[in-house]
């Protein structure tokens, strides 16, 4: 056999691959060159439905390239962000991505078909959705405490509303009650417009929703608002106390909405989302655009740091899930 044959072959293999990653390379370079899907797990219209759209717009302009809208509504955005896990790796499909997609639904769904820190590649997370507690305006509570010994007076009597079982509404309910030890009866309606007119009615005593939901009636005296459930009061709201403040404490339930990638997109791509999405969250018309839905932006975060929140989530929630009982099935 001739000597010098190994390694011409040798050599050739060394160039094939070297034209190989150089082409890699390039294609990632001239990324996108066709439109990107964001499939949005909830149904159009939705608070989430409106932030994905409007981060959608602000990102093709970014990127050169449409932003295709795919709405998958259903079951708490279980079948939207299996949709999402399934898509190529390739960098052309963005998956609006929740709290409860990435860390309810696993203690809600017995079998939720996805794992999202290792199915999905986390982005950053742009904002979060907070909750009021209101009560209508009969109600002699003026405060969480007074609510709070209404409920131990009368255990299990008081009742709360929401959107449905596993809603940020309905945890708001479990939470208060694991943090008071005051019991309290759900009552789930079909969306949120219908839970707030049981307050307001008295169908039910109280309820969690978000705060443009209740803001009209509030200012117009149809409810009356006792706290928010964000970290920091809302300024929606300035005049509403926190839960911390009302004397309820490790009490926050604020939705986060972020976004996400199929696991194995190039991390270059991962990382020109991240950049982009974080620069447009901080744009000034837009957060004033997205508060008057609700949305409060939050600090820029990594990708890495997205990852984090999902962690800290999943062990903060599964725990308080599982011991309320609280199953979506």
């Amino acid at each position: 056999m001739d000597p010098i044959r190994p390694i011409v072959m040798r050599r050739r293999h060394v160039l094939a691959g070297t034209v190989l990653l150089l082409s890699g390379r390039a294609r990632a370079a001239d990324w996108p060159e066709r439109p990107i899907r964001m499939v949005i797990p909830f149904a159009p219209g939705a608070g989430a439905d409106i932030v994905g759209r409007t981060f959608g717009e602000e990102l093709a302009k970014a990127l050169g390239q449409p932003v295709v809208i795919d709405n998958k509504g259903g079951a708490g955005g279980l079948l939207g962000t299996i949709e999402g896990v399934r898509a190529a790796p390739d960098g052309y499909t963005l998956l609006l991505t929740s709290q409860g997609t990435t860390a309810w639904n696993l203690g809600l769904y017995k079998s939720p078909g996805y794992d999202p820190l290792k199915d999905l590649v986390p982005v950053t997370v742009t904002g979060e959705l907070p909750n009021v507690l209101v009560v209508a305006p009969g109600n002699p509570a003026n405060s969480v405490a007074e609510l709070v010994a209404q409920a131990k007076a009368k255990p299990g009597e008081l009742t709360y509303g929401s959107s449905g079982v596993g809603s940020s509404l309905h945890l708001s309910g479990v939470i208060l009650e694991q943090r008071t030890g005051a019991r309290l009866q759900h009552v789930p309606y079909r969306g949120a417009p219908t839970a707030v007119l049981a307050v307001i009615n008295g169908e039910v005593t109280m309820g969690f929703f978000n705060a443009p939901t209740v803001l009209p009636q509030i200012k117009a005296g149809k409810l009356k608002a006792l706290a928010v459930t964000s970290k920091d009061r809302s300024p929606l709201l300035p005049e509403a106390p926190t839960m911390k403040e009302a004397g309820v404490p490790d009490f926050v339930v604020a939705v986060w909405l972020g976004f996400a990638v199929p696991a194995g997109t190039p991390a270059n791509i991962v990382q020109r989302f991240n950049v982009e999405i974080n620069r447009i969250s901080q744009d000034p018309r837009l957060k004033e655009k997205l508060l008057v839905q609700g949305f409060e932006m939050l600090p820029p975060i990594s990708a890495a740091a997205a990852r984090k929140t999902i962690e800290d989530d999943q062990a903060f929630w599964l725990p308080i899930i599982k011991q309320s009982g609280a199953t979506a099935e």
